[in-house]
């Protein structure tokens, strides 16, 4: 099996294919070849052109816009100058996927959410070649103080916490409009049926009917929990008490 990579590397490199295009073997041995332009993922006039010499693969740099190199090495594009090439106004965003990026916050998926869609590129153990960040305006994201092997669970979490705020996936426009972080603070607990599970029994104060006061008792809770788990939390919320970081204009739930 080894000496068949091999030799498909080989025949990939004497086909001309070299690092734009992915050689492997299907399930009967034979060689396939599919192409992936690295470039693929940008808008056109932000992909790097070949015919001026700026194409460069001899160095062993990690830009690329998948996820994974190709059979040669991972492409590495430079240019001439030291500008960096801004997107058109009316271009999705391009977010790239790193644990040094900027915290992902509710507000920040708000926005994105609004606006005419993104680019995610995902890096692969090591990251990314920091050239691409200097030539590209390109925003990194972080969404926690932890490391992954990749890019792509990142993704995900940005993709899925992105989709549940497009109009229709969760129902009416306001549901989203009352959880965690939306006001800078935790939500209050959540009860459901049965009444009584294991000898535990739901408040009284949520089963009285009693919309105001119902509301009142979720508040206290939200902020007591607020300040016992995330202290950090908290301390921002008494900064801005009355401010939705996340831009959501829910209903005022004391007044009910």
């Amino acid at each position: 099996m080894a000496e068949q990579l091999r030799s498909s590397r080989a025949q990939s490199r004497d086909d001309g294919l070299d690092a734009d295009v992915s050689t492997s073997l299907d399930t009967n041995g034979s060689k396939s070849v599919r192409a992936e332009p690295v470039e693929a993922s940008l808008p056109a006039d932000m992909r790097p052109s070949t015919s001026s010499g700026l194409t460069d693969r001899s160095d062993p740099g990690h830009y690329s816009t998948s996820s994974g190199s190709t059979d040669s090495g991972p492409a590495v594009h430079t240019l001439t100058g030291s500008a960096r090439t801004a997107l058109p106004a009316n271009n999705p965003p391009i977010l790239a996927m790193t644990p040094r990026g900027k915290p992902l916050t509710q507000a920040r998926v708000r926005e994105i959410a609004a606006g005419p869609g993104v680019t995610l590129i995902c890096g692969r153990f090591e990251g990314f070649d920091e050239r691409l960040f200097d030539a590209r305006d390109i925003e990194e994201v972080s969404i926690g103080d932890y490391v992954l092997s990749g890019g792509e669970m990142g993704a995900l979490v940005l993709l899925d916490a992105c989709i549940r705020l497009l109009p229709g996936v969760m129902g009416a426009s306001s549901s989203g409009d009352d959880e965690s972080f939306e006001h800078g603070i935790l939500e209050y607990p959540q009860y459901t049926r049965p009444q009584i599970w294991e000898g535990r029994i739901i408040p009284d104060i949520l089963r009285s009917g009693d919309h105001a006061k119902i509301a009142a008792w979720r508040k206290q809770r939200a902020e007591e929990d607020t300040r016992l788990r995330r202290p950090d939390l908290w301390e921002r919320h008494r900064d801005a008490p009355d401010q939705s970081p996340s831009g959501a204009q829910g209903k005022d739930k004391d007044k009910e």
